[in-house]
């Protein structure tokens, strides 16, 4: 048979859809227990997702759509491996992994976040990571006390241990 005749990529080609892997963070992965479920359902849909992109029948069209959901795959499967459930915190006197604070900044606005791990970080839906320059301040800081953060000072307003309503 003719190589015209057959459909085969090069090297180059068929590397060019392996995607290189996710950068995992240096940090210990804490999550809270709704961060780990999350991170299951993702995992899960990963898995879908690349169940689904095998059974495309032209070896070439599979390999580029399996490329995302197997670098997925591989990603929220460490990511569910190395998680470390944070219990929430028992109080409300202190902020912690898991806390949700209130601060008040320089300027009158008012914020109110909850600290969570890196992959449940979403500052738009209220949650920041606890490596995040506001979290790794205010952890440990009292209703009351004032930190720095980026040249501006934030007044911490109040401390609670509970998630926020879904």
């Amino acid at each position: 048979m003719s190589v015209a005749f057959v459909k085969e990529e090069s090297a180059e080609t068929a590397a060019e859809t392996l995607l290189p892997d996710r950068p995992v963070s240096p940090h210990p992965n804490l999550v809270t227990e709704a961060g780990l479920e999350a991170l299951k359902r993702q995992l899960d849909d990963a898995r879908e997702a690349h169940q689904a992109s095998n059974a495309i029948e032209d070896v070439n069209e599979r390999r580029r759509q399996a490329a995302g959901p197997l670098r997925d795959l591989r990603y929220f499967t460490e990511r569910v491996r190395t998680a470390q459930v944070v219990p929430a915190p028992a109080g409300a006197e202190m902020v912690a992994f898991g806390s949700t604070v209130t601060f008040s900044r320089e300027d009158g606005r008012v914020q109110t976040y909850r600290i969570v791990g890196e992959d449940e970080a979403d500052p738009k839906a209220g949650t920041i990571s606890y490596v995040s320059p506001v979290a790794r301040q205010l952890s440990g800081k009292r209703v009351g006390d004032v930190v720095s953060v980026g040249g501006q000072e934030l007044e911490l307003v109040s401390i609670s241990c509970d998630a926020p309503r879904r």
